[in-house]
């Protein structure tokens, strides 16, 4: 649509012409129940915006997305919306030192989980509402200047249905039928937030003495549908956002600034969690329906400290436009580890980190599309795309060792400094490095140019010469940089030397930090030590970087793996392998069987959790096709091995028991996970609750032993929101050409399903056992992305693309397809064209790997 795609040039006019006072916003909700006689179902929104203007008899816009305008009025005069709203922007001409804007709009209500989302729970027929609008969907709900740099203050007040409770960033008080807000203090439209319907509320307090003897109280409150209420463990949520508060106040140096704390758990979330502040979202997959592994409270805990984060790192200051949005994400997503592990009872957390969240970076840094964590922004097409690996995990990388270069108080000094210097206000990076420079004393800017303002991953690897009595003579590390991106950047590495003890564990018994930068260093320090069996290059996870290792320790790795008493350094080493696998250094089936051999030995639940993700992505995308079902069998195999024998109702038993079912494809595989449903095989300990019953069904499904009565009465069982989501996969699951046809007609040609819907379509379509049935759809979806980018929202538009790339063909004949369409569509709206880049530079990857895992059968 026109003027949808705001522009930075665009932003930066009007920031330069506007300054905002004021909102007033009064949404009408009562139209969320009962019958609707239209389509799309809409609210009324109200809108009074008091702005000032730098040039008298100037021009400007608002935005506004929205099926119809009723009255426009600016300085008192009123405007035909027919001349002056367009869909997405409302024309402000005339302007004047002091402007009142008012829009009376018919808004939208969404099923795409953008602007204000409505959910009808299918279990008892209730209505839930919330906003989401990260980076500029707020527009879908009140007319607005969208851009993040022209904050200012809110007051909304919200008319719902009688019955429901209403939520918004400030305390709300009901008065004459209408829930109103105390006003907010200055802030960015895309963190403004209403939450409203008859949610399940719980409530507690933080209290806090603070250095001057005043007293900071905080009410604090936690909600999710009435639905999941008997899972909802608030007491837990509230632990946790207690020591992140406790936390935050300690280090931070600034109170808590936006009075209450509500943590709102909501239905068809898009994202993890949104920081509006006073009012977090968070999916309410956060709430576990059943047994789970600590590996998920983890990684919740994980997800509300970074949310707390922002409120500082983000709400209270700032990023200018989406080019620093690394400025809050990057900071929260270090921030969340840092303080998890500081306060919480998750003091493993840099393990995850070293292992998932920078697996996460790693990929993103080797796609095409790579980008420097400081990026180039041009408008919110490329704003939405960047909340990725880059800006979350490599910018947390890169502050964590942002922290051993300048040291721990003076990283944390300098934020103190930025908090205070720019509360309320907008910042970009020089902002940030001129008060670490203070604090430190360090050159901020040269490390910024090597570390934020470039692109790639650079290779470490270690080289070691010994002496004819078998000590170091030298070891050095040898730095490399892609191609693409040659940057060589400075690193603080510790290098660590592992060998056996006499009871056969492999411990560190030196280790050594030191400064790389060039291409080649010395590691003076560990000359004359005895000879390692294994040289681990950034031991601790100091630095961001790949490793890789010389020959003798990449042997020890591959006999004793396992034996590795350290789990961070257990960690990093699978991490490496992984990555040698991913680069066609290491063939498929050789990570598969190291994954075999080594990890029924792994403590860590997250890194055995990620280590079956890894497996099962080496089988389906890296593996010799050849080879494929062999690997299938072994990988069942050995599951089922390590399921009879682990601890009877212990994480590690549910973590083998969910692998089992995602490889089981065999007659046999299969009629045990069918008597595990129906009660006639057990093992001990482990106890079959409604989520396993459908991680079981879903092979079954996808291997034609599930039909569609099954799965019905697998729904009647389980006749809630969670339920209809996997009873939607599964169907689309189904070996059936006719199923395939109906799921891609069901997501492609009609918008009639929810966002939680097409995702969980879009899961099922597509299983690695289909790849004949889902041959016919490579051609119709190259036809296909062009329309449906250009008709959908940009979420939707993402989850099509992106999950219905046809990857699982895993052949040339598709990769050339994917670059005749690059080719046949350079003009092309860039966002697509870097979603298909992507997902193309993902296949090659593919195939390389698989020529690799083919050369080890020769």
């Amino acid at each position: 649509m026109p003027g949808e795609n705001l522009s930075r040039d665009e932003a930066r006019e009007r920031a330069a012409l506007l300054s905002v006072d004021g909102y007033e916003v009064f949404l009408d909700l009562r139209s969320a129940v009962g019958e609707s006689g239209q389509e799309p179902r809409t609210f009324r929104s109200v809108t009074t915006i008091r702005f000032r203007g730098a040039e008298p008899g100037a021009a400007t816009f608002a935005d506004l997305i929205a099926p119809s305008v009723t009255a426009v009025s600016l300085n008192g005069k009123d405007l035909d919306p027919s001349e002056v709203f367009d869909g997405t922007r409302i024309t402000l001409e005339d302007l004047a030192e002091e402007n009142e804007l008012v829009v009376d709009a018919q808004c939208a209500y969404s099923r795409t989980g953008e602007g204000m989302h409505r959910f009808v729970d299918p279990e008892d027929g209730e209505v839930y509402l919330y906003t989401q609008y990260e980076p500029a969907d707020a527009r879908r709900v009140f007319a607005n200047f969208e851009q993040p740099d022209l904050k200012a203050p809110y007051r909304f007040a919200v008319q719902a249905p009688e019955g429901w409770t209403a939520w918004s960033n400030g305390v709300g008080e009901l008065t004459d039928g209408v829930w109103k807000f105390a006003e907010t203090k200055p802030i960015s439209t895309y963190i403004t937030a209403v939450v409203a319907g008859p949610y399940h509320y719980v409530t507690d307090s933080y209290t806090r003495v603070l250095a001057d003897g005043t007293r900071l109280e905080i009410p604090l409150g936690a909600m999710c549908r009435k639905g999941l209420a008997p899972h909802f463990d608030a007491d837990d949520v509230f632990l946790v956002t207690k020591q992140g508060l406790d936390f935050f106040h300690d280090n931070f140096d600034y109170p808590y600034p936006f009075g209450k704390y509500d943590q709102a758990f909501v239905p068809e979330y898009n994202l993890g969690a949104m920081e509006n502040p006073g009012l977090v979202t968070f999916r309410e997959e956060f709430i576990f329906r059943g047994k789970v592994t600590q590996a998920s409270y983890e990684r919740r805990a994980n997800v509300i400290l970074h949310e707390m984060a922002h409120m500082w790192f983000g709400d209270l200051v700032t990023m200018r436009w989406w080019d620093d949005l690394w400025l809050k994400e990057s900071f929260a997503d270090f921030m969340g580890s840092f303080s998890m592990v500081e306060a919480t009872r998750f003091t493993n957390g840099w393990i995850t980190f070293a292992n998932n969240r920078k697996a996460w970076a790693y990929r993103a840094d080797q796609l095409p599309s790579t980008h420097p964590v400081t990026a180039d922004i041009r408008d919110l097409e490329d704003a939405k795309l960047n909340f990725d690996g880059i800006t979350y995990a490599k910018g947390a990388s890169v502050l964590k060792q942002l922290v051993a270069y300048v040291g721990r108080e003076a990283f944390l000094d300098g934020a103190r400094r930025y908090f205070k210097r720019h509360a309320y206000g907008n910042t970009v990076l020089g902002d940030l490095l001129s008060v670490l420079e203070e604090t430190s004393g360090r050159d901020m800017a040269s490390w910024s140019r090597a570390w934020l303002q470039t692109a790639g991953v650079n290779t470490l690897t270690p080289q070691v010469i010994l002496n004819a009595e078998g000590r170091v003579t030298e070891l050095s590390v040898l730095q490399e940089a892609a191609e693409s991106h040659p940057e060589l950047r400075p690193h603080r590495v510790a290098v660590g030397l592992y060998r056996r003890t006499a009871a056969g564990d492999l411990e560190r018994y030196a280790r050594a930090e030191v400064d790389v930068d060039g291409p080649r260093t010395v590691v003076a320090e560990l000359a004359g030590e005895a000879a390692p069996e294994l040289v681990l290059v950034n031991d601790d996870d100091l630095t961001y970087c790949k490793i890789r290792f010389d020959d003798n320790s990449l042997a020890t790795l591959r006999d004793h793996l396992g034996d590795i008493t350290d789990p961070l350094a257990r960690a990093l080493c699978w991490s490496a392998l992984w990555s040698l696998t991913r680069d066609g250094l290491m063939p498929a089936r050789d990570f598969i069987g190291l994954v075999l051999r080594f990890a029924g030995q792994e403590s860590d639940i997250g890194v055995l959790q990620m280590l079956h993700a890894w497996a099962n992505s080496a089988l389906t995308h890296y593996a010799a096709p050849e080879w494929r079902e062999e690997g299938g069998r072994a990988l069942a195999e050995g599951a089922l091995r390590e399921l009879r024998i682990a601890a009877p109702g212990s994480q590690h038993q549910l973590t083998w028991a969910r692998f089992f079912a995602s490889v089981a494809s065999s007659a046999a595989d299969l009629q045990l996970l069918q008597g595990f449903l129906d009660g006639n095989a057990k093992i001990d300990g482990l106890e079959v609750d409604q989520e396993l019953r459908w991680a079981f069904l879903s092979p079954l499904a996808a291997h034609g032993a599930a039909d569609e009565d099954a799965l019905a009465a697998e729904l009647a069982r389980d006749d809630t929101a969670s339920g209809k989501r996997h009873q939607v996969r599964c169907l689309a699951a189904r070996p059936s050409a006719a199923v395939k046809a109906q799921a891609w007609a069901a997501v492609v040609e009609s918008d009639q399903l929810s966002n939680a819907l097409v995702e969980a379509t879009i899961a099922g379509f597509a299983q690695p056992s289909q790849r004949e049935l889902a041959a016919p759809y490579v051609p119709k979806y190259f036809a296909a992305i062009e329309r449906v980018w250009a008709e959908r929202s940009i979420q939707i538009g993402m989850d099509v693309v992106r999950g219905l790339f046809p990857h699982l063909q895993g052949d040339a004949a598709t990769l050339a397809a994917a670059d005749e369409w690059l080719t046949a569509h350079e003009s092309s709206a860039p966002a697509l064209r870097r979603l298909v880049l992507e997902a193309r530079d993902d296949l090659a990857r593919s195939l390389r790997a698989q020529a690799c895992d083919a050369g080890a059968a020769v």
